[in-house]
């Protein structure tokens, strides 16, 4: 039993320092885009995410357990981003069905990548332009 909470206790602490390097270290290229979302006062805060390109439309995922700029985006869907070093408003819409599984198909993850982020849940926002 000390041996399996031990290995478990690693695996989780491989996945939070992952987790934690990535969101320090986010390369900006690309794959990627920066968006800025806002708290209810005005706030901004951005973040590097992944920028996924589908049928000529831009989506961004939610692919970790850190998720709070996710979870800003749709309660204040009025976003901006900075896409190929143009910032541009946009505004957010969450994905699903048939839309959500048809991004996913053509951006999956590999194992690898889904071992060391401790397999969270996928979802995707679409950015709109406003």
């Amino acid at each position: 039993m000390k041996i399996l909470l031990a290995v478990v206790l690693a695996y989780v602490a491989v996945v939070a320092a992952f987790e934690s390097l990535l969101g320090f270290f986010q390369p900006v290229d690309r794959s990627t885009l920066v968006l800025t979302t806002f708290d209810p006062d005005g706030s901004a805060h951005e973040r590097v995410v992944a920028r996924l390109d589908t049928d000529g439309r831009v989506y961004v995922s939610a692919n970790h357990w850190p998720r709070a700029w996710y979870r800003r985006a749709l309660a204040h869907p009025e976003v901006q981003a900075i896409i190929d070093g143009r910032k541009g408003n946009y505004r957010v819409v969450a994905v699903t069905g048939a839309e959500a599984e048809r991004v996913e198909r053509e951006h999956p993850h590999k194992l690898w990548f889904r071992v060391v982020t401790g397999f969270p849940p996928r979802a995707f926002l679409r950015l709109d332009p406003r």
